[in-house]
């Protein structure tokens, strides 16, 4: 009786050691991501492991990216900033799949985050006809100038060189704001998918981030743009500038002069148009300029 008591002892005392066990080994690994957020805004998840990671695969929507995995307090961390676009998403629920290995094992997460329809300001300009249709001589132009930006916005490096809040680009105020519906000589047109500030020509424009310079390249549309890439899926887009201070290849710091405001391209008067691109979602630039990660990986808002 003693032994067969000791037997279902030790048989239970296995058996929570195992539990322990398993517990300990999903505990090494933490996840923190918003439940929702609203259409056409970023957002973090961010993996947190007390073992040593050596890989990171993040999941969204039809794209899978491998954030860059760094050291924090003792830990390995990796921040991916994920978003959707006003232009092509829609509200709903979407699933975040996240897999992690770590101490040579591989575990697999989801979470849903359910993102939240959000209504924009409609705006109505009447314009000359020119600067609402272009040329037939021109298309050819435009047809490069979109290639020329697909290629820099699927750039994916993975050395992360970005932090929240980003710099702001120039002290103007805003004169046009993300999602904005323009209607054109009565004709619904794309929604605005980016911040306009006010500024005279020549006004220096600093980079938000630090990175590499992709495109400074004269566009139809655009005019001068300058795209930096800032590493793990997030790109800053300046379009009007009247000239560069950078070229394609060099290497930028936060807050560095990058160009200049100017009137170049397809506007009315001088100002900087400023775009962030998430994996090749063109986001809400505003809350990345007031807030930090924190904000990001919580509710929306």
């Amino acid at each position: 009786m003693f032994l067969k008591r000791l037997s279902n002892v030790f048989v239970f005392a296995l058996m929570l050691g195992l539990l322990f066990s398993a517990s300990v080994a999903e505990a090494a690994i933490t996840l923190a991501c918003p439940k929702a957020v609203p259409l056409g805004q970023a957002f973090l998840v961010r993996v947190t492991s007390t073992d040593p990671v050596s890989s990171v695969s993040i999941g969204w929507m039809s794209g899978e990216f491998s954030p860059e995995v760094s050291k924090w307090n003792g830990r390995d961390v990796a921040v991916e900033m994920l978003g959707t676009d006003v232009l092509s998403d829609k509200p709903g629920k979407k699933k975040v799949v996240i897999k992690v290995t770590a101490a040579g094992k591989e575990q697999e997460f989801k979470r849903t985050i359910r993102i939240v329809a959000k209504k924009y300001p409609v705006q109505k300009l009447t314009l000359p006809k020119k600067m609402v249709t272009p040329p037939t001589e021109v298309y050819t132009k435009i047809k490069q100038d979109r290639k020329e930006s697909g290629k820099a916005l699927s750039t994916y490096s993975t050395s992360r060189e970005w932090f929240l809040p980003f710099e702001r680009p120039v002290a103007g105020s805003l004169s046009s704001t993300y999602g904005l519906r323009r209607i054109l000589n009565g004709k619904p047109k794309n929604p605005h998918r980016g911040l306009d500030f006010r500024g005279a020509k020549g006004t220096p424009v600093k980079a938000v981030a630090g990175g590499k310079v992709l495109l400074a390249r004269k566009h139809y549309y655009a005019g001068n743009s300058l795209y930096i890439d800032h590493g793990n899926g997030v790109i800053s887009l300046y379009f009007h500038l009247s000239e560069f201070d950078v070229k394609e290849g060099d290497t930028v710091e936060r807050g560095q002069v990058v160009g200049r405001i100017g009137s170049t391209g397809r506007v009315t008067g001088p100002h900087l148009h400023l775009s962030i691109s998430v994996n090749g979602k063109l986001v809400d630039p505003k809350p990345l300029l007031e807030k930090n990660a924190d904000a990001l990986l919580g509710a929306a808002g």
